[in-house]
């Protein structure tokens, strides 16, 4: 199962990004989808996570700014971020929790990573 983030750059403080997750179609269903970030010097922290038919949780430095939504069909995450801070600057990566099939265990995956700078 392969993760394709995409989406990050370098924005000013304000500006708005949109990061997008593509899981490959060997994936048979996806329980959990989600985005983690990483600061330099700083452990990965979860910003964003939806199960599949409940209501998304977030990290309370972005809850009000950032959005996670899915689509089931396209198999990708989305997370748009809003309102940008020096502070969320990280490496921003996508992960999902799922079976390759209908008789294997739930596994988690992750994506390669896409780096988000905002400058003050």
């Amino acid at each position: 199962v392969q993760l394709q983030a995409s989406g990050g750059g370098l924005v000013q403080a304000g500006e708005s990004l949109r990061l997008s997750c593509a899981a490959s179609r060997s994936i048979f269903s996806i329980n959990v989808m989600g985005w983690y970030r990483q600061a330099p010097g700083k452990e990965r922290e979860m910003v964003a996570a939806v199960v599949r038919g409940k209501n998304p949780s977030y990290a309370e430095s972005v809850k009000g700014r950032f959005s996670i939504s899915r689509d089931n069909a396209k198999n990708t995450v989305y997370l748009q971020m809003n309102s940008l801070k020096p502070e969320d600057t990280a490496v921003y990566y996508c992960n999902l929790e799922g079976k390759k099939s209908s008789w294997s265990s739930l596994s988690m995956y992750w994506g390669q990573g896409t780096q988000v700078t905002v400058s003050s």
